[in-house]
């Protein structure tokens, strides 16, 4: 017998197919075990994929059924506004008061190198000077023509409100207040009207000022 061929006999004894294969598949179940994902793993990923679904699945006139908001505070009553007329949510700093304005226009700022005017919707509404003192919040509101800053106690969150869920207004709500109304929701949320806050004379009057 050749040499090779007897190294190669002596080494088909010495090893053990059955020890390897269980060695293997010990070491197939490890790695499975180290990329299994965990329960909570495993619900996060449910959640997102139910999100994911559920946005898949809103036909465009559920959609157009409801309207999304920016929910926040003022003067310890919950208010919101279209999201669509909101540019985004800036901290108030800096603020440069104007001389030989009307009480409700606070000053102007520099948002990301633009100037705004700020409103102070307490003031132009004639509400109580109650509530939160830090008013460090500011909402832009933008349309295609206007641009300015509401400065609010505090943010409440996004969420969307059935049409139909809607009032047309309560008793309560009067004043000048009620003219810049698009309703009011059963849980007493007072929607704003973002257009014709968006197109007042007042408001344009003064944003030209500040110009």
């Amino acid at each position: 017998m050749s040499a090779p061929k007897t190294i190669l006999k002596k080494m088909k004894k010495e090893i053990d197919w059955r020890e390897l294969e269980r060695r293997m598949e010990a070491s197939r179940v490890a790695v499975e075990r180290i990329w299994a994902p965990t329960a909570e793993d495993t619900q996060r990923i449910l959640r997102e994929r139910a999100r994911a679904l559920a946005r898949e699945a809103v036909p465009a006139e559920t959609a157009d059924a409801t309207i999304e908001v920016i929910e926040f505070l003022l003067a310890h009553e919950q208010y919101a506004i279209a999201s669509e007329y909101v540019r985004g949510v800036d901290p108030l700093e800096d603020l440069t008061p104007l001389p030989c304005t009307p009480p409700f226009v606070l000053g102007i700022v520099n948002v990301r190198g633009e100037i705004l005017s700020i409103i102070d919707l307490k003031k132009f509404f004639d509400l109580p000077e109650k509530g939160l003192t830090d008013l460090n919040k500011v909402i832009v509101l933008e349309s295609a023509n206007m641009v300015f800053g509401i400065v609010v106690d505090a943010i409440s969150g996004v969420r969307r409100i059935l049409r139909t869920d809607i009032q047309s207004s309560l008793p309560t709500l009067t004043g000048i207040r009620e003219d810049y109304l698009l309703g009011v929701t059963a849980e007493r949320v007072v929607i704003l009207d973002a257009e014709k806050l968006l197109t007042d004379g007042k408001l344009i009057v003064q944003e030209q000022v500040v110009g």
